[in-house]
């Protein structure tokens, strides 16, 4: 599937000039990336898609740790991509998706529902689409640390003095302290100041990144609002 380029979602980082269509990720179109838009235009490790195609033919790239068979297929936040490093999809304070680097094994996922199953055992729906058996404590609005296997690695409740990353609204790319819950509204220390947002526009996150990963993010930042 094509979008018409200026029609596409604000938070893809690309030009609103050029070629009228861009592949569209194969499933959820606002919240992710394709590979290729990955690969060509944001790594710039190919200049086509064929190039691209072939990068995949040759099983040069993985997405959270399986081999990529597709260029459209999606890349959602916090995935961890593999190309020529590994990297992972986050967002700028501009809103705008950023492949950062890291050396992880696993990722973060926000559980956005829960269902019983026969034999009482509960399904943990996640942001990314990932379902897993969970247990009873996990709630909607907490995250999951997850391996490669989708094995849960530990579990991040959503709770006063949780660190939360900001993944929607006026607030997106930013970090803040969970300072009060109120229902789904959730009230955070932003930068010292605090700021009451919804629960769908924020996941808890292990920690506060440290200043070499905001440095990193900030210079990217920099860069592509100086050349877009």
């Amino acid at each position: 599937m094509h979008l018409n380029r200026k029609a596409a979602p604000t938070n893809w980082p690309i030009a609103r000039k050029g070629n009228k269509y861009i592949v569209s990720p194969a499933s959820h179109t606002y919240n992710s990336i394709s590979v290729l838009l990955a690969v060509r235009d944001m790594l710039k490790l190919a200049t086509t898609a064929a190039e691209v195609k072939h990068l995949i033919h040759n099983k040069a790239l993985k997405l959270n740790g399986r081999v990529v068979r597709d260029y459209k297929e999606s890349i959602k936040l916090f995935d961890i991509f593999e190309a020529d490093k590994e990297y992972s999809l986050s967002l700028l304070t501009t809103g705008k998706f950023v492949l950062q680097e890291t050396k992880a094994t696993t990722r973060i996922a926000k559980i956005i529902s829960r269902n019983l199953l026969p034999g009482n055992k509960l399904q943990i729906n996640l942001h990314d689409g990932t379902n897993v058996i969970g247990k009873k404590d996990m709630n909607v609005g907490d995250s999951l640390v997850l391996d490669f296997d989708n094995k849960i690695k530990s579990h991040k409740p959503l709770e006063k003095s949780a660190h939360v990353f900001i993944i929607g609204g006026n607030f997106a790319g930013q970090s803040g302290i969970v300072q009060s819950i109120k229902g789904k509204m959730i009230t955070l220390k932003i930068n010292k100041e605090e700021s009451t947002l919804k629960l769908d526009n924020l996941i808890v996150q292990w920690n506060l990144q440290n200043k070499k990963q905001f440095q990193h993010i900030h210079l990217q930042q920099i860069l592509w609002e100086k050349f877009s």
